[in-house]
């Protein structure tokens, strides 16, 4: 049998009900998804960390959420990892990225941050580059502004899709569980047009 890499889930955002449908938040929405699907109730650890444990085909996995705000994300992942005992390669995290257009996935064994506060804050406080990440496009503000475009919500056209891109990246998640990274980025790596826009819209 196949040994199974993945054990954490840590999906990144801000906390407070202001943020939770910014786009900045979609790493947490994702983790709020399996949460619910999985009955994994997330508990939290003073102000540093939610988490909890779930079970897919007799394999348990951990759900968290790191309860600082983004640029200390880190904090939270050195937690989990002393914790848990697993290393930085067993380890999913995921976030926006603006550098994806929409609605695209994508799934990297590694790499710098990108710009991504939350993302180089891990890489920092790990010391490594070599995390998995599921990156979630959300695409490039029109007026260069990223700082207010990331703390900003959806527009009503994206949120009509968000729930299908939620899904979807749910789905890249328990792949990985079931199968292993490469299986999933073999399949979610493909480019494929966002539903009910075009690529590179950024209304």
């Amino acid at each position: 049998m196949r040994q199974r890499s993945l054990r954490l889930v840590l999906g990144l955002g801000n906390p407070g009900k202001r943020y939770y449908f910014s786009r900045h938040n979609l790493g947490y929405q994702v983790v709020d998804k399996l949460a619910r699907y999985y009955n994994v109730a997330l508990r939290e650890e003073g102000l540093l960390v939610q988490w909890g444990a779930g079970r897919l085909q007799e394999e348990e996995f951990i759900l968290a959420k790191p309860m600082t705000f983004m640029n200390l994300s880190g904090e939270a992942a050195h937690y989990l990892r002393e914790k848990l005992k697993i290393s930085p390669e067993e380890m999913l995290v995921v976030h926006d990225d603006m550098d994806l257009p929409f609605g695209r996935l994508k799934l990297v064994q590694g790499g710098g941050s990108g710009g991504h506060k939350g993302v180089a804050s891990i890489i920092d406080r790990l010391g490594t580059e070599q995390i998995p990440r599921l990156k979630i496009g959300i695409g490039k503000p029109i007026d260069g502004d990223g700082v207010s475009y990331v703390l900003s919500e959806f527009s009503k056209e994206e949120m009509d899709v968000l729930p299908q891109i939620i899904e979807k990246a749910k789905m890249a998640i328990e792949l990985i569980l079931k199968e292993g990274l490469p299986k999933a980025m073999s399949i979610f790596n493909v480019r494929t047009r966002p539903e009910s826009r075009g690529e590179g819209c950024l209304k």
